[in-house]
């Protein structure tokens, strides 16, 4: 029994108490979607975009850094299972906190399981309505579930915040988007 116990402290993570709030990017977030707008050209687009992503993958605290940026780490050695795992532990951790939501809805897309990444992408987007990643990537996922409207429309919105999204070229000539992004 004595064992039991030990095994379950040792297996609680140490931040398991509570998550600070989300930082307040919002200000932060309209002076780089102004910065998008504004810029003369893609290598300058890209640069702004970016310095969004630094401020989107700014974690509450140091632990959620640290399970944020183990998820990223796992995700970019394909581990799919460990960065989804990883992801789930920082939304349970951090519910409020927009970006752990969109990188499990990454995951999520990435295994086609779109039904759970627009589930995942909608509340980062209830939680941070500009984050433009997550826009995309709910155009995205809208685009391989069929639904070409709405997919359009999210995407409109994305690049609103940043014309230099590279999914901007799924919307040239006004041609109808299919599934996966294919004009039909």
């Amino acid at each position: 029994m004595r064992h039991l116990i030990i095994a379950a402290l040792l297996s609680t993570p140490a931040w398991a108490d509570t998550c600070p709030p989300a930082p307040e990017i919002s200000s932060e977030l309209n002076v780089l979607i102004e910065a998008a707008n504004a810029a003369p050209d893609e290598r300058a687009g890209r640069v702004v975009s970016d310095q969004m992503w630094e401020v989107w993958l700014r974690a509450p605290d140091a632990s959620a850094q640290e399970v944020l940026d183990r998820g990223m780490r796992q995700r970019g050695n394909f581990d799919f299972t460990g960065a989804y795992d990883s992801f789930d532990a920082l939304v349970a951790y951090c519910p409020d906190y927009a970006e752990g939501y969109n990188q499990r809805a990454f995951i999520s897309f990435l295994r086609e399981d779109f039904e759970a990444a627009l589930v995942d992408l909608e509340r980062a987007l209830a939680l941070s309505p500009d984050h433009v990643g997550a826009q995309s990537g709910r155009a995205l996922t809208l685009m391989n579930l069929g639904r070409t409207d709405d997919a359009r429309a999210q995407l409109e919105a994305a690049l609103e915040n940043n014309p230099w999204l590279s999914e901007r070229h799924l919307l040239a000539d006004g041609a109808p988007l299919g599934p996966k992004g294919q004009e039909l």
